[in-house]
């Protein structure tokens, strides 16, 4: 895939309109998905993704046509999703909007899998959380989330191992859901 990559790359990088378009079309899915993942409020995740896209499209003369192009888009996108979360962590919510957080530490018994491990995968560290998405919802191999996070492919499957421990806890905690996963050793 990389010749099919450095096809669309030079296309565009001459100025074809209809190459912009395949690449941005191409790989609009993938850096939402990441972004909404990481952020959790689809706005965010929108606005962040035509960042990285319009980033993505400016910077290509800078990417390496002998390495993949959808890890070097992803790792665009996870720096500017840590970059918000840093700006996010910073930023104090305002008092009027604290009474509609919802408090998700409080058990619910009518709450499903799917919404549980929602609720775990947002409870991990943001670099944990990334590694996740990227393996178990972008399918992407150890070796593209190293390069797309700039970590060594021993990092990217300590931090895999790790989240997949952290969520296995949290889910054993729950009220009903403790059957779902093996126990986990204490790491």
């Amino acid at each position: 895939m990389p010749s099919d990559d450095r096809k669309l790359v030079r296309r565009c990088l001459a100025g074809d309109a209809e190459a912009v378009r395949a690449l941005v079309e191409t790989f609009q899915g993938p850096v939402f998905g990441l972004c909404f993942r990481m952020v959790r409020h689809r706005e965010d995740a929108e606005d962040i993704t035509q960042e990285v896209l319009l980033r993505a499209v400016r910077s290509l003369k800078s990417w390496d046509g002998e390495r993949p192009l959808r890890p070097w888009i992803l790792a665009i996108a996870a720096n500017r999703c840590r970059t918000h979360l840093g700006r996010q962590a910073r930023r104090p919510l305002p008092a009027e909007d604290l009474s509609e957080v919802p408090d998700e530490r409080r058990p619910d018994h009518d709450r499903d899998l799917a919404a549980e491990l929602e609720l775990a995968l947002a409870a991990l560290r943001p670099e944990y959380r990334m590694v996740v998405v990227m393996y178990h919802e972008q399918e992407m191999p150890y070796e593209e989330i190293s390069d797309a996070i700039g970590r060594p492919v021993g990092t990217v499957k300590t931090w895999l191992h790790r989240a997949r421990a952290e969520m296995a806890r949290q889910l054993s905690r729950q009220p009903g859901m403790s059957g779902l996963c093996p126990q986990t050793e204490k790491t």
